[in-house]
């Protein structure tokens, strides 16, 4: 008999353990959702709808991340390229573009 209350102690303990746990799980559940929507509320204020890109569209290529065979002197180079003509639109922000085979990029962009 000693021992069944010894296990049953440690159930009650346990059982207890558990319970605290779930709540703790609880707690910090909603403490996630709330950071998550604060988060969400933040991000959402500096974002705009994309425009809507269509087939035969013209759009200009930055140079920023261009590599060039001849490095040209930064401050007098072109900022953007083109205007190439959009050939297929993959995504809303994704497009493809008719490049010259010597720009040596992919063709598929992603226009921001």
């Amino acid at each position: 008999m000693g021992g069944d209350i010894r296990k049953k102690g440690k159930v009650e303990k346990a059982m207890e353990f558990v319970e605290r746990l779930k709540k703790v799980q609880e707690e910090a559940g909603a403490a996630l959702e709330k950071a998550q929507e604060k988060m969400k509320r933040y991000a959402d204020k500096k974002r705009k709808e994309a425009e809507e890109w269509k087939k035969r569209d013209k759009v200009m290529l930055s140079t920023k991340d261009l590599v060039f065979k001849e490095k040209p002197v930064c401050k007098l180079a072109e900022r953007y390229v083109g205007p190439y003509e959009i050939e297929e639109v993959v995504l809303s922000n994704v497009v493809k573009l008719q490049l010259l085979s010597l720009m040596r990029i992919h063709l598929v962009v992603n226009v921001s």
